[in-house]
């Protein structure tokens, strides 16, 4: 598990042995899992809407930070 970004009071993580698509989870009051590439919630426990949007933001802020790190840990986006 990589802690890619803190922000807002959320952790941004990639884990090392994760899946496709490229996505990262977002852990908070509640746990989300976005969509790298296509900027979408993949799942949602318990997240507020407005929590949700908030990671989606910053997800869509520095994506391409999180394709690089995706890339970085599995080889390929």
């Amino acid at each position: 598990m990589v802690t890619v970004l803190r922000l807002s009071g959320m952790r941004f993580v990639i884990y090392t042995d994760d899946h496709e698509p490229a996505h990262v989870h977002v852990h908070g009051d509640g746990e989300a899992r976005i969509d790298i590439v296509t900027l979408t919630a993949l799942s949602n426990r318990g997240m507020s809407k407005r929590d949700l949007a908030r990671a989606l933001q910053a997800v869509r802020d520095h994506q391409q930070m999180f394709l690089e790190k995706w890339g970085e840990i599995h080889g390929r986006v």
